[in-house]
């Protein structure tokens, strides 16, 4: 935190609604202070353990992370006091505390899937173990051991309720999109640019599960086999595998086409995606991504900026006609897609017309908010 958007605007639409709010989080993204207050908001940060890259050290990093959110939570408990715990995952672990202080103290318990845990866990690991079976099973205990939960859609609503049996009245859905104020009024930051033609950008998290080693490969598909050395890509975000696809683009030889401008915040992340004339959603199709709204979907659109995705169901729903959708999940088909999107001026502009007037009538914050309050 500040770095989560989707956590960062529920804590900061809570402190404006009177609460007091303090925020458990790890370390990282530059923000490694174990306290600080930033807009009223406590934020208690623990250390940050490695991600793992099997499935023993994927259970011991959330463990770590449970004993350190116990600690701090015992901490904040005794200086500011709370009446309800707001957790997020992954891990769906946090419940084990939730019980804790609901047994001591009476604490309500709202539960924020941001990801179904069980489908992360076999995309990432490609198997359904005894490890999955026992998410299946964390994931129903936190559920039914929540006074009431948020989905960030509708499929992950129905999720829950048919997966876990919980009541649909128990469940709000609270959209991950941004705040527009943020994009409104952009100035574009066009030395992002540098000498390219057309420029195409990817924001969001370089992990393992996201497709950004599709885009890289699609990338070199363009350069060679299109021969377009004037179509530049610039990947904003972080993450586990941002080295291995820095040296996986150099390669296959089109350093400089590919610019890694790791995480930005603030104003400079909208100037920078607003100087791109197309974004890309690579996340390939699997159990995880067919059911997720995923934030660079709606900060795309509400930067008027057209996009090409694959065919996943929920954010096909949420883009509506702003997007160009591939139907096969190859590096070369979404190769072909981005020359063909960046081919058609009158298609981008339809499209961009059409995201922006969406994200600003149907997707705004202001509307998800009082969802957030009501739960």
């Amino acid at each position: 935190m500040p770095a989560d958007r989707r956590v960062w605007q529920e804590a900061t639409a809570l402190r404006e609604a009177g609460y007091t709010v303090s925020v458990i989080c790890p370390k990282g993204k530059g923000y490694d202070r174990t306290y600080e207050q930033m807009g009223g908001v406590h934020i208690y940060r623990h250390p940050r353990g490695a991600e793992g890259s099997g499935a023993a050290t994927y259970l011991l990093e959330y463990s770590i992370a449970l004993f350190w959110e116990f600690v701090l939570s015992l901490k904040v408990a005794r200086r500011h006091g709370f009446d309800v715990l707001h957790a997020c995952n992954p891990p769906d672990l946090i419940f084990l505390l939730a019980i804790f202080f609901k047994f001591f103290s009476g604490t309500k318990f709202l539960f924020d899937q941001h990801d179904p845990a069980p489908e992360l866990y076999a995309v990432k690991f490609g198997r359904q173990d005894l490890l999955y079976r026992l998410l299946r099973l964390l994931e129903r205990w936190t559920f039914r051991s929540a006074d009431a939960s948020l989905a960030t859609n509708l499929a992950l609503k129905q999720q829950s309720v048919k997966r876990c049996g919980v009541s649909p009245d128990s469940v709000w859905i609270v959209r991950s999109v941004p705040d527009l104020g943020r994009f409104s009024e952009v100035k574009p930051d066009l030395s992002v640019r540098r000498t390219f033609r057309y420029l195409v950008g990817y924001v969001g998290m370089i992990a393992e599960q996201d497709g950004v080693d599709l885009l890289i490969k699609a990338m070199e598909y363009i350069v060679k086999c299109h021969n377009r050395a004037d179509i530049g890509c610039l990947i904003v975000g972080d993450g586990p595998e941002a080295e291995r696809l820095r040296t996986l683009a150099g390669e296959l030889g089109i350093t400089d086409n590919v610019e890694f401008a790791g995480y930005i915040s603030g104003d400079a992340l909208p100037a920078k995606l607003a100087a791109c004339d197309i974004g890309v959603v690579p996340d390939p199709p699997n159990a995880c991504n067919m059911t997720m709204s995923m934030i660079k979907v709606f900060e795309y659109m509400a930067l008027g900026l057209p996009f090409v995705l694959f065919d996943l169901p929920q954010a096909r729903r949420d883009a509506g006609d702003a997007a160009l959708v591939v139907a096969k999940p190859t590096p070369q088909a979404l190769g072909e897609g981005i020359a063909a999107l960046l081919g058609d001026e009158a298609g981008r502009e339809r499209m961009r017309n059409y995201g922006r007037e969406r994200a600003y009538g149907e997707f705004q914050w202001e509307v998800e908010k009082r969802s957030l309050l009501t739960a």
